[in-house]
């Protein structure tokens, strides 16, 4: 592969927050160069992340199918293919990506930076898939499983059996007003960053108690992140991980 890595200083902070050492970190560093830095920084097609992207993918779909066969031995084969959809969608993945912070680490064409492509969904699932596939090649199944278990897991807690069906925000309001704890509001924090690469952060409050805070391309998103973590707080606090389910 063409020199094009990030310092060792950089990858040890994304190992850190996988969880996980590489063994060979040049697997780590190629799951990180997008497909946009290859005219830019003339690479081979073959030296951009897509080829682990795809193993990743496979070695996903396995580690979550067998997760959730472990996890819900209730469950028939209709409900598991349901499940396991609603981890594995890049949705699901982008925002694990984010999450583990995959935006700073992602090596991307100038064009495609200054696009916002740091926040896509869509990148940072395809960046956390491929990083997955160098895990897989780097100690295999194993490592592989003690890397992602824990990920996918808290997706399940969050979400519920049923996926994502519904909105952060929509869950965080359920939960609230089951506890007849009254209905969170939201309110802009800040906006920073040039026109083309906004980064709104927004509060979430319930009464005169900040629950949380979050950041985002948008409002939207910047109010969903904020949800998120108040729920997550909320249910550590709670010593639960359950959430109400969707409907």
């Amino acid at each position: 592969m063409a020199n094009v890595q990030l310092d060792d200083c950089a990858l040890e902070r994304l190992e850190a927050g996988l969880g996980y050492r590489f063994k060979d970190r040049s697997l780590l560093a190629q799951a990180l160069v997008h497909r946009s830095l290859v005219n830019e920084a003339d690479l081979a097609d073959t030296d951009c992340n897509e080829r682990l992207e795809f193993l990743g993918d496979a070695a996903l779909g396995l580690v979550a199918a067998e997760l959730l066969y472990r996890r819900y031995p209730d469950r028939a084969e209709g409900g598991l293919t349901h499940a396991r959809a609603s981890l594995v969608n890049l949705e699901t993945l982008g925002e694990i990506g984010g999450a583990l912070g995959l935006g700073e680490f992602v090596q991307l064409g100038r064009g495609e930076d200054l696009s916002g492509g740091r926040e896509r969904r869509s990148m940072l699932g395809r960046a956390l898939e491929a990083v997955l596939g160098a895990v897989y090649l780097d100690q295999g199944l194993d490592a592989l499983r003690e890397v992602l278990n824990p990920l996918l897991i808290r997706e399940l807690d969050l979400y519920g059996w049923e996926g994502p069906a519904k909105d952060f925000k929509s869950r965080l309001q359920e939960h609230l007003q089951a506890n007849a704890e009254g209905t969170p509001e939201y309110e802009l924090v800040s906006m920073e960053g040039p026109d083309h690469h906004l980064l709104f952060t927004m509060s979430v409050r319930l009464g005169r108690a900040v629950l949380a805070s979050g950041e985002g391309s948008s409002k939207q998103r910047a109010e969903q992140a904020a949800a998120r973590a108040a729920l997550t707080a909320i249910l550590d606090g709670e010593g639960t991980t359950d959430v109400p389910a969707a409907d």
